[in-house]
């Protein structure tokens, strides 16, 4: 990042982020230089802080038809995430807002209330046939602005009311906080979820995940959705190779350990603006290790820092990539993680009645 990149002050302090630049969004038709007007401010005036702006949904549910994912529909109770991974697959979208994937995505957020509102009238259409409905896959619902907002609680209690299934990704503790309707909707076969996972050390998750919880705080979240009879899938993604994948199967061993029942992996992502903010990151953090990690990511992605065909974007391909896939299945079969988790349940889908609605005779 050169002097005439910068779009923060050049005396603004940084703190607990995982980008450390925010350059121009790429559909943005100028560029934005910040400076420092002189003025002498407190240390804590100076601190970048979270900024959060409210979003009216007009749709609710976001539908794909990518072979790549075992799902065809989610909904998005927020945009941008304050956990400010550095390898959000997810950053490029805040340039869709006329906004940077760097410090942007991280600290200017988007609310949408009211968004359960829509997802109900949506699930009342006449058309409407229930599939599952991920939650997470973008930018996680249980980031901490969930604290007080409680939009993905909301979204839940939607859910739970027609008897819809839904999975749920996720590295936010808050989860545990919706105990009391993701258990009963497991006992129904409606809901499961995933825990992320691409690292047990401390110091490196603290570097690349600033704001999630700890790897410690995810097992004991493993332990306590399993406890409650949630069916618990442990994500060992983003595998970084020539940084991570060494942790391949003490992460397997833990999850298991702790109460999951099933396991997968993912291989870095860098679409877009991604790269260089990782490649960035790299820099401060691991400079001396920085070449050959990416010379690692490169060759799993046809001499690229990334590759989008389907079928190539999530495990890449390979001598690092089979090697990771051999070595996750050998660890799985160990461990009692291979087994297939039976699909979630669609024929309980049932509208609740409304106020005023005449009751049925059967």
């Amino acid at each position: 990042m050169g002097p005439d990149d910068r779009t923060t002050r050049p005396e603004q302090r940084i703190r607990a982020r995982g980008a450390s630049s925010n350059t121009t969004g790429r559909f943005e038709g100028v560029e934005r230089t910040a400076f420092d007007d002189g003025w002498d401010l407190p240390e804590e005036e100076r601190l970048l802080r979270t900024e959060v702006r409210d979003e009216r949904a007009r749709s609710a549910i976001t539908y794909n038809t990518s072979p790549d994912l075992p799902f065809d529909r989610s909904v998005n109770p927020y945009r941008g995430c304050e956990h400010g991974c550095i390898y959000c697959f997810a950053r490029p979208s805040h340039a869709y807002l006329n906004m940077s994937p760097g410090l942007d995505f991280e600290t200017k957020l988007i609310a949408r209330p009211g968004i359960a509102a829509v997802l109900e009238r949506e699930l009342r259409a006449k058309s409407y046939v229930p599939r599952t409905i991920a939650l997470g896959t973008n930018t996680d619902p249980y980031q901490p602005l969930e604290t007080t907002r409680r939009v993905m609680r909301e979204v839940l209690e939607v859910l739970a009311a027609f008897d819809h299934p839904v999975a749920i990704v996720t590295k936010g503790a808050l989860i545990e906080r919706d105990i009391d309707l993701l258990g009963p909707m497991a006992a129904k076969g409606l809901a499961r979820v995933g825990i992320s996972i691409g690292t047990l050390d401390h110091g490196l998750a603290r570097a690349m995940e600033p704001r999630a919880a700890s790897p410690t705080r995810r097992l004991l979240m493993v332990k306590r959705l399993a406890e409650a009879g949630i069916p618990v899938r442990i994500m060992a993604a983003p595998i970084i190779p020539g940084l991570t994948d060494p942790e391949i199967e003490a992460i397997l061993t833990e999850g298991a350990a702790a109460g999951a029942t099933a396991a997968s992996w993912i291989l870095l992502r860098l679409p877009r603006e991604v790269s260089p903010l990782f490649q960035e990151w790299l820099q401060v953090h691991h400079p001396n290790r920085a070449a050959g990690i990416m010379a690692r990511i490169r060759d799993s992605h046809g001499g690229r820092d990334y590759d989008p065909e389907w079928g190539k974007r999530m495990r890449g391909e390979g001598i690092w990539s089979d090697l990771i896939a051999q070595r996750f299945d050998v660890a799985i079969r160990r461990l009692g993680l291979g087994v297939p988790q039976p699909p979630l349940r669609t024929d309980l889908f049932r509208p609740p009645p409304r106020a005023g609605d005449q009751l049925s005779l059967f």
